[in-house]
């Protein structure tokens, strides 16, 4: 499974570790994502959204229908 927030697309970036003599590395930078069920009482269902902990605050903030309606207008499935 990707490593992508359904709601707010955070995914993974790539940068560099700078070490003190200033050699770089590869690395990269990782999402919080957690998976989260809710009940969505439009369609009688639980939804199970894989969320950045942001996105999951935007929920908090709009509301799992509003939340479910950007997904969908994003083109990903619920």
């Amino acid at each position: 499974m990707a490593n992508r927030c359904q709601l707010t697309g955070a995914h993974p970036v790539f940068g560099k570790n700078v070490s003190h003599s200033h050699r770089r590395t590869s690395r990269r930078f990782d999402p919080n994502i957690q998976h989260k069920r809710y009940w969505l009482a439009s369609e009688g269902r639980h939804v199970r959204l894989t969320l950045s902990a942001k996105g999951v605050k935007t929920v908090d903030a709009l509301g799992i229908e509003a939340a479910v309606a950007r997904i969908r207008a994003r083109g990903g499935s619920v």
